[in-house]
């Protein structure tokens, strides 16, 4: 399950990929060892592997992406940016006017909110500012904002407040983000706090959506959510390998894939 990049990717820094994966951490040198080349020539591979957030980049060696800190909000809005519009354009097809939803924290989510401008007659309950600050454009909506504490990195609301806030409501659609689905199907993030909320939201909402793009199949995060079989339908820009595949039908987890893939 790979992108246009990861296409682009030379044979070398394939074998790399695979090399630190097995291994957990590699140096320069010894990689340079393996591949036969400079340790110049692997450096530039590593910044290019760390650069698409395959890798990540140590002092004198390469590791797996951390699975304690997510990468900076900014670097998160700009990662797979079209991935995430041609989900969100899938997603908001199957909302109707007049339903209610909770939104929740993460760039995905956000290019939902943009995507769903377009409806008419919403009631929105959201834990992130940037969701409301974009749907309050639309003035036949009704924006309701969770209470709780403000993350100053990405606008997101969290705490106990937040979720006895969420818990007053029963909503049609629970739209939610994740930063990481593993091989079994456990949902993962990296904040316990927002993991509460979204657990609050999936409780709450008769039907739950999940908008993740390719790069969270796989990808490490220390907070167990729950399990892919909690949500109703999946939204992703790529069809994940034959074992989630199988993962989702067991569910009766419904895969949307945008038709331009």
């Amino acid at each position: 399950m790979i992108d246009d990049l990861m296409l682009n990717l030379s044979q070398r820094q394939q074998h790399i990929l695979d090399v630190v994966r097995k291994e957990g951490f590699m140096s320069i040198e010894s990689l340079a060892q393996l591949f036969d080349v400079t340790a110049q020539t692997i450096r530039s591979d590593v910044n290019q592997l760390n650069g698409m957030s395959l890798l990540r980049r140590y002092h004198g060696g390469v590791g797996l992406s951390s699975s304690v800190e997510n990468e900076s909000y900014g670097s998160r809005q700009v990662k797979s940016l079209n991935e995430k519009r041609r989900i969100a354009a899938t997603l908001v097809k199957h909302i109707p006017a007049k339903a209610s939803l909770f939104i929740n924290i993460g760039t995905t989510t956000e290019e939902v909110a943009t995507a769903l401008l377009n409806h008419r007659d919403l009631r929105i309950i959201t834990n992130n500012l940037n969701v409301a600050r974009i749907l309050s454009a639309n003035p036949s909506f009704e924006v309701i904002i969770a209470g709780g504490v403000v993350r100053s990195r990405d606008q997101g609301v969290t705490g106990e407040a937040t979720i006895d806030f969420i818990s007053q409501f029963k909503v049609d659609f629970g739209i939610i983000g994740i930063s990481g689905i593993d091989s079994d199907g456990t949902l993962l993030d990296f904040d316990y706090r927002e993991v509460r909320v979204a657990k609050a939201i999936i409780q709450n909402s008769r039907a739950v959506f999940m908008a993740a793009d390719w790069t969270k199949f796989g990808r490490n995060a220390m907070v167990r959510l729950g399990h892919i079989s909690q949500i109703d339908a999946l939204f992703t820009d790529r069809r994940p390998d034959e074992e989630m595949c199988a993962i989702l039908k067991e569910a009766d987890v419904t895969l949307h894939i945008p038709d331009s893939v």
